[in-house]
């Protein structure tokens, strides 16, 4: 168990859970405020984005050179690293729901919430551990601006923002997950 807690520091997730509980906190201040209608996906977006941007600056370690040179098979942590964060990204937000505000679906929450963390590990696969926020940040960023999503193309382009049960929406967080967890879990961090 020493293994975990040392890993879990050295990948800054006691810094990353509280900035997920701020942000999570603050979103509801903001729902519980009046601001964004209900069923208005940019809240949600938001809080899920910032938690998994805040869970991907430690999809880096301290030493990579130590990552790489390890006599441990990296591939399934990191993948587990991915996918865990994910579902901490989700659990938090979904306990808002206790309080008697619902933001989001659960379906909504999830999609979102696997598909960011999945964009963060292609950041960190592509440009490393310190950048991989820039992703999901970047794709957030243009998911508010985006045109209205009438075609295929747009609602692949804003796919977080789109309802629970559209399959661009659903198939876009897919690939992302799968492809940016294997990515990631294959070729680790970019120095």
């Amino acid at each position: 168990m020493r293994w975990l807690t040392l890993y879990a520091r050295s990948r800054q997730v006691p810094a990353s859970l509280a900035a997920v509980v701020i942000s999570t906190v603050t979103v509801w201040a903001l729902a519980r405020d009046g601001s964004g209608g209900p069923g208005d996906p940019r809240l949600p977006a938001l809080g899920l984005a910032v938690g998994a941007m805040a869970f991907s600056t430690g999809l880096g370690g301290q030493d990579l050179a130590l990552d790489r040179t390890a006599a441990i098979r990296w591939a399934p942590r990191r993948a587990v690293h991915v996918l865990l964060a994910g579902a901490v990204v989700a659990v938090v937000l979904l306990a808002v729901r206790a309080t008697g505000k619902d933001l989001a679906t659960a379906a909504f929450v999830v999609r979102d919430s696997t598909g960011l963390m999945g964009l963060a590990a292609v950041g960190a696969a592509v440009s490393g551990g310190q950048y991989a926020w820039t992703l999901p940040f970047a794709w957030l960023s243009f998911s508010f601006v985006a045109p209205p999503p009438t075609s295929v193309p747009t609602q692949v382009a804003s796919w977080m923002m789109l309802p629970s049960g559209t399959a661009a929406g659903t198939w876009t967080a897919l690939v992302l997950t799968i492809g940016g967890t294997m990515a990631y879990a294959v070729a680790g961090p970019r120095r």
